[in-house]
């Protein structure tokens, strides 16, 4: 099943949003980067939320035939990347996302507004 990037994303943000996450920024990344088109970028105020954010993703992705590519930092929960290709998701522990601060190593990104 091929699905639109944009679409893909705002199913990302859905999903961390339904968990609760704090602070959800979405950085398009296109023509910045090879990485990915897009970064989701959230915390959780403890490892626990931290890992059902990241387990929202991943059951959204299932859900909707979105193969997940990589799932790196769960059994911590202080930085979990989810990857799905053209989108990464950044679940970060509140404390990490601090010191990690990748907003501003990817500053020259646009910040896409959810409505």
């Amino acid at each position: 099943m091929s699905m639109n990037i944009d679409k893909i994303m705002s199913l990302v943000v859905e999903a961390v949003e339904d968990k609760k996450a704090v602070n959800v920024v979405t950085l398009n990344l296109q023509g910045i980067s090879l990485i990915a088109d897009y970064f989701v970028i959230c915390h959780g105020n403890s490892e626990t939320q931290v890992q059902a954010i990241a387990a929202s993703v991943r059951e959204m992705a299932g859900e909707h035939g979105i193969r997940v590519r990589g799932l790196e930092g769960m059994n911590t929960a202080r930085w979990v990347l989810i990857d799905l290709g053209d989108v990464v998701a950044h679940v970060f522990h509140r404390d990490e996302r601090e010191y990690y601060n990748i907003e501003r190593l990817w500053s020259d990104a646009k910040v896409v507004e959810h409505v």
